[in-house]
């Protein structure tokens, strides 16, 4: 099955305080954390698109021009930035993946691609490990059953003609969702496929988790 990728890099890195958006910052393996992430969908041969939502003049400063990689400038919210990089799309299928993710591996890749035969969304996700609290006016209103609780990651896959549609019945509301599933989830029937992700692919957050 080839897929594009649509990796989404437009922030600006002011929670770590770099003065320059954080996807361009060197990991301990000399490359910046956008390129480790590029690297990850350039050796998955079923990808054969690679798109990435971010400022040009930043991309080519700090990693230079790219043969296979197209650049589409971002929006003022994530959600406008992927809309942006979704008009660029020509495959039947796309993974939105955060920029900031440079750990996801190949297998989880490969069972998210198996997902897709059968559905037409689908996400990564892991078990939550820790008790989550629900609170209320500053005190804890209620603890949900942690069996049923995951958290969810990138990538995040879907056909291409289903987010499509879902993004632009969230353009007319006006609605903004907490990530691509939940477009789907809100403008659709559509069941959302859970895949078993990997407890290593962290977004990147901190200087801490420069590795």
């Amino acid at each position: 099955m080839k897929y594009s990728v649509l990796i989404v890099a437009a922030g600006s890195g002011t929670r770590m305080n770099l003065g320059f958006n954080k996807v361009y910052a060197a990991m301990k393996n000399g490359k910046t954390i956008l390129e480790t992430t590029i690297s990850v969908f350039k050796k998955d041969p079923d990808c054969n698109e690679i798109i990435v939502v971010t400022d040009r003049e930043d991309f080519e400063k700090y990693i230079g021009k790219r043969e296979h990689v197209t650049i589409v400038s971002g929006g003022s919210t994530r959600q406008e930035s992927v809309s942006n990089g979704l008009a660029k799309v020509t495959n039947d299928y796309v993974f939105i993946h955060d920029g900031a993710r440079p750990f996801v591996d190949q297998d989880s890749l490969d069972r998210l691609k198996g997902a897709l035969q059968v559905n037409r969304a689908a996400l990564l996700a892991v078990a939550c490990k820790d008790t989550i609290k629900v609170t209320k006016d500053g005190y804890v209103s209620h603890t949900p059953d942690r069996s049923a609780l995951i958290a969810a990651q990138t990538p995040q896959a879907f056909a291409k003609d289903l987010i499509l549609y879902c993004m632009e019945l969230a353009k007319k509301e006006g609605f903004t969702g907490t990530d691509d599933c939940s477009l789907v989830e809100r403008f659709s029937n559509e069941k959302i496929a859970v895949v078993e992700g990997s407890y290593a692919n962290i977004k990147i957050t901190t200087k801490e988790d420069l590795c």
